[in-house]
């Protein structure tokens, strides 16, 4: 048994040791190595050991060579067109220019045209596009979801895949391992594997003592694909998942939003899945069509893929380059908002410069540490001049950003620490007039079902209160 003295000794030496290692990191943001240093400081022991497990984002020398071997292979196996090439033409100077250059940056994608998409009217159209155009597959469905679970809309959705497989269609299944790791030890997916449908588990986690030593349990994959035949693809916040999402019931209904997309930006959501896929399954490149075709007049698009295997900071860097955009109008949804200094100030500037900024929040999140570290921002952004809405209905889970009415970022990536340094995402940068009012417009029926809070609001708020969400804001690095 230590004694008093011999526990601050060793407390001591556990932080020095730590503090050590944080100084050591190269490329950490000052507030997060300040995060991390308090939590090491003010929690005995146990400081150190959640460091330890989710401190670092680091998956290791042989998954690092084995992401770039994948991706050498794909960019090799992609038509011409679909990445960016050295001594390509940059794009016309127009507004959005940035934004795209940058998005084009992250993975090697290059800005395509000929692209068309619809904003589907809401969950029950949105999956029941998805199964039609499953049911309509000649070649092969290829599906990756951080969520899925084995409630009507999961089980009409691995249905469609068994009727696929059954006629030939090659079906591939990829689900985040622990996300969805009750829907993987269930009998849709048993079914599914028995009817020939092709299943993988991103970021398995059976070897939970190799998994705590060399990554972090709770780096997942939080994408959201579906490519049909190569040529379509539905993209947006929505899990495999009904709206009354069972697991967390109290919060429901999830509120997403999703697009149906054609054209060539589709092959590069298709080169997101496959890098993935490959990571647990070898299988023929020549099975991951990448042939979408061009459809005269269609807009300009481009595929992002932020993650752990991709260059630090991409999120936030994508979101600030948006923001800084902005012209007139910018608007976001989100339902998880703890942005690091970067995003905050860029919002803060965007509304001191006259853009009309508005945020739509959930007014109650699944997750009251972030909803206590979200509010935390908000006086800054209101005396900025921004509007902040608070969603009332359910949790607005939608993940999307205008600009001037005229461009849209939108996928799976939330505004905040997790999408921003751990978990893998996609999301798709388009610059269509049509479809961004549409969405525009969806986002104007947020706000009618939403509460406005205004500075009054924040006034009232207890010191306990303030000090509370202060607390945890300081921390929202680690969160």
């Amino acid at each position: 048994m230590l004694s008093a003295f011999q526990t601050l000794e060793l407390h001591s030496l556990i932080v020095a040791g730590f503090t050590l290692r944080l100084l050591l990191r190269d490329g950490m943001l000052p507030s997060s190595r300040m995060a991390w240093f308090m939590v090491i400081l003010t929690v005995p022991m146990g400081g150190a050991v959640l460091y330890f497990l989710f401190g670092e984002v680091d998956l290791g020398h042989r998954s690092m060579k084995q992401h770039r071997e994948i991706v050498g292979r794909l960019r090799a196996h992609a038509p011409p067109g679909i990445y960016q090439r050295p001594d390509a033409p940059a794009r016309p100077a127009a507004q959005m220019r940035a934004p795209f250059l940058y998005a084009a940056s992250v993975n090697g994608f290059a800005p395509v045209d000929g692209n068309r998409a619809e904003l589907m009217a809401g969950p029950k159209e949105a999956r029941d596009r998805l199964i039609a155009d499953i049911d309509a597959a000649r070649e092969s469905v290829h599906i990756l979801y951080y969520i899925w679970l084995d409630d009507t809309t999961g089980t009409r959705t691995a249905q469609a895949l068994i009727r696929a497989a059954g006629r030939g269609v090659k079906c591939r299944v990829m689900v985040d391992a622990l996300g969805s790791r009750a829907f993987t030890r269930s009998a849709l997916w048993t079914e599914m594997r028995a009817a020939g449908v092709e299943l993988a588990r991103a970021l398995p986690i059976d070897r939970l003592v190799t998994v705590v030593l060399t990554s972090r349990i709770d780096l997942r994959n939080h994408r959201k694909i579906t490519v049909i035949d190569g040529r379509v693809a539905h993209l947006g916040s929505q899990n495999c998942a009904d709206p009354e999402f069972r697991i967390k019931a109290k919060y429901a209904p999830w509120v997403d939003l999703m697009v149906r997309v054609e054209g060539p930006v589709v092959a590069q959501a298709q080169l997101l899945f496959a890098s993935d896929w490959l990571k647990q399954v070898d299988t023929p490149l020549a099975e991951f069509p990448l042939d979408a075709p061009r459809h005269p007049g269609g807009f300009e698009a481009v595929a992002m893929g932020d993650g752990p295997t991709e260059r630090p900071r991409a999120g936030p860097q994508m979101f600030v380059t948006l923001i800084d955009t902005a012209l007139e109008e910018l608007t976001v949804t989100t339902p998880y908002f703890v942005p690091d200094p970067t995003v905050i100030e860029a919002l803060c500037a965007a509304a001191l410069r006259g853009v009309n900024v508005a945020l739509i929040l959930p007014e109650n999140n699944d997750s009251w540490v972030v909803a206590a570290a979200s509010r935390s921002y908000y006086r800054k952004l209101l005396e900025a001049g921004a509007v902040i809405w608070e969603y009332r209905p359910g949790l607005l889970h939608a993940k999307t950003l205008t600009v001037d009415r005229q461009a849209v970022f939108l996928g799976s990536s939330n505004m905040d620490m997790r999408s921003f340094d751990l978990n893998y995402e996609n999301d798709v940068l388009i610059e269509d007039v049509a479809l961004t009012t549409a969405i525009c417009a969806r986002q104007q029926e947020y706000i009618a079902q939403s509460r406005q809070v205004r500075l009054e609001d924040i006034a009232a708020w207890s010191r306990l209160r303030r000090m509370w969400q202060n607390a945890l804001a300081t921390i929202g690095p680690v969160l």
